[in-house]
């Protein structure tokens, strides 16, 4: 009985299934600036905030991929920059299986959105330390942001995706 079993074994052929793990998850770069110091305590602000977003991603050994999620938060009073956080969330996650724009699709879905949530935290928690209100941003839907990007024609295939690093 195990002969046949292994003889059916070796006759099947081998579909490689896709797999996706997060290998790790770090903060590779943190700012926080506070232009004004001590004077934006002692005058009434009216803020306005603007968040900027961006990827990157890099191509390691042997199916491994690195995507730095970069997260830059400007609040200013007019003119004024009160504070400034940038925060460079990135994770290395081992993808096989998935190829083109299905690869595409997971480098800039679903790897920026398990590293939202750190760079969100790490972004609160920076503000609260620089003596400021919380700041809770909002959710980002980046298959809506993917989409977009594939119907302007911007989105790389995923072996370019995987190839090109931005800063």
């Amino acid at each position: 009985m195990t002969e046949n079993n292994t003889t059916a074994g070796a006759n099947e052929e081998q579909v490689a299934t896709p797999q996706f793990a997060v290998q790790r998850i770090y903060l590779k770069d943190l700012s926080f600036e506070t232009p004004m110091g001590a004077a934006v305590f002692q005058k009434q602000v009216k803020p306005e905030v603007n968040q900027d977003i961006s990827l990157s991603t890099t191509k390691l050994a042997d199916h491994n991929y690195e995507v730095e999620l970069t997260l830059t938060v400007t609040v200013k009073n007019g003119d004024e920059t009160i504070y400034l956080v940038e925060a460079h969330q990135a994770g290395i996650f081992k993808i096989s299986g998935i190829e083109g724009p299905q690869l595409a699709q997971v480098l800039n879905t679903i790897c920026p959105t398990t590293l939202f949530p750190y760079a969100r935290e790490v972004i609160d928690n920076v503000v609260v330390k620089g003596s400021f209100p919380a700041l809770m941003i909002p959710p980002i839907n980046f298959e809506a942001l993917f989409a977009e990007a594939m119907a302007k024609g911007d989105a790389k295939t995923g072996q370019q995706q995987a190839e090109s690093v931005t800063h």
